[in-house]
């Protein structure tokens, strides 16, 4: 099974991802952490990634693939796995179809309004040493700046800079909105409310799993 999830930047993706990886037990797979992982190994096509992050432009399908490719090619993605945010556009997405592997496919786009997405990515630090991400409006650090798990300096990315999130936001609208009805067409779309607690999110996102799939073809741990 390969579970596709879809929606603009700060959507709440990567966090339902790690919530449906422990509930089903797939993967999760995000580009945007393969990507910054090369970049963090300062290669060449490290470099090349990072200026185009920094940009908030969308990097090029060849990296991405190439990356992918070799991720999904891994032991533990033989029974399937959660695509966290890919693919981003029309080409990416017929480029995914030619590495099927005869799994089933669900897309699943999580929805939520501009001016909500604009605050949640502002407001949002990763910790410089655990690598955990909080929201600077939910916080409970009695120190101001210091991660709530380890009490690491808390930085903010490049891409969650307001002027960057207006341009992912753009290129979002531009590209990746368009396989809305490419998916819809194939009959694999679905759409969930992104508005909420994470929990009343995720349980809309297990109402879907529930509603597709057939007894038989459920993951155990849905069943």
């Amino acid at each position: 099974m390969r579970i596709i999830l879809l929606g603009p930047p700060g959507s709440g993706k990567g966090t339902q991802a790690d919530l449906m990886q422990k509930k089903y037990g797939f993967p999760k797979i995000s580009t945007g952490d393969l990507l910054r992982d090369a970049v963090e190994r300062r290669t060449s096509l490290g470099q090349r990634i990072k200026a185009a992050m920094n940009q908030g432009l969308l990097v090029s399908d060849d990296i991405v693939m190439s990356l992918l490719q070799e991720r999904m090619e891994k032991a533990d993605c033989r029974d399937g796995c959660i695509l966290d945010g890919f693919p981003r556009n029309l080409a990416q997405a017929k480029a995914l179809e030619k590495m099927d592997d005869g799994s089933s496919v669900i897309v699943i786009d999580i929805r939520l309004g501009e001016k909500e997405i604009i605050d949640r990515l502002s407001a949002r630090r990763i910790c410089s040493q655990c690598q955990t991400i909080c929201n600077l409006s939910i916080s409970r650090s009695e120190h101001e700046g210091e991660c709530d798990s380890c009490g690491g300096r808390l930085i903010q990315r490049e891409d969650d800079r307001p002027e960057v999130i207006q341009e992912r936001l753009r290129v979002y609208h531009q590209e990746t909105e368009k396989l809305i009805n490419y998916y819809k067409e194939k009959g694999l779309y679905h759409r969930v409310d992104g508005h909420g607690d994470i929990e009343d999110v995720f349980r809309r996102i297990c109402d879907v799993m529930n509603q597709t799939f057939d007894e038989a073809d459920r993951p155990e741990a849905a069943r």
